[in-house]
Parts: structure tokens; sequence; C-alpha cells
């Protein structure tokens, strides 16, 4: 069984940094994506990064493009999400999750969470103004 789980999450004055990691184990093949997502209230779970296992492409949203920085660590079987420059707007409860069939392409713009295979708990990051 797939199991992710998350950490690093906290609070951060604007401007400032912060390093998400994510505890992935259990896969049963090497063929998969993992990405990174967010839900702020009252708003809708969004793609911010993954990363495919083949061969460590990551893909980003526009909006963190250039500030956040996706990279795994295959060997320790996690992945982690660099923060920098953060905003206020990056408020969020994000979560780490993973699947078999979809490309990041595709995983980045779902928005119903029953489609993709395994999640996180979630970890809270909240960037004070």
């Amino acid at each position: 069984e797939v199991q992710l789980v998350e950490s690093g999450g906290g609070l951060v004055p604007a401007g400032g940094s912060l390093t998400l990691s994510c505890a992935a184990s259990g896969f049963t093949h090497d063929d998969y994506v993992i990405g990174w997502f967010r839900q702020a209230p009252g708003k809708e779970r969004e793609g911010v990064s993954c990363i495919s296992s083949t061969d460590s492409h990551t893909y980003y949203r526009d909006s963190v493009k250039g500030r956040f920085t996706m990279s795994s660590d295959n060997a320790k079987g996690t992945v982690s999400l660099s923060m920098t420059s953060l905003k206020p707007e990056d408020t969020a409860v994000y979560y780490c999750a993973a699947d078999f069939a979809l490309h990041c392409e595709s995983l980045l713009v779902v928005t119903t969470p029953g489609a993709i295979d395994y999640w996180g708990q979630g970890t809270q990051v909240t960037v004070s103004s």
C-alpha cells in the first residue's frame, strides 16, 4: 500500500521560505508521478507541481514558477517542495499525491481528489502579510 506523509508546514512571513517534504513508500513499480496540491479555505484543491519517476522532469502551475522547486531523492524515498518568496495567497493545506496512470500534465489539472490514486494527510502552510 502506498503511503504518503507530508511534513514541514508552518507559519512564515510574506517573502519567507519553507520546504515541505513528502515521505513516499509502498510503490509496487517504478512508473508513477508524484504531485503537490494545495487547498485554501473555500477554494478548490489545485495542482502546484509534479515530478515524474521515469525522467524526473518537473512541472509547475504558472503562479509558482520561479518561486517553488520540486525535487526527489529516490534513495531516501522523499519528495520535497522548496518554496521561496512566499505570498499570503500561498496560504493553504498542502497535499502530496501519487498516481500510477496519469502524466504530470494531466495530474496538475485534476480537481476531483478521487481521480488520483493516493493522497497524504496534508500540512498547513500559513503566510502572514
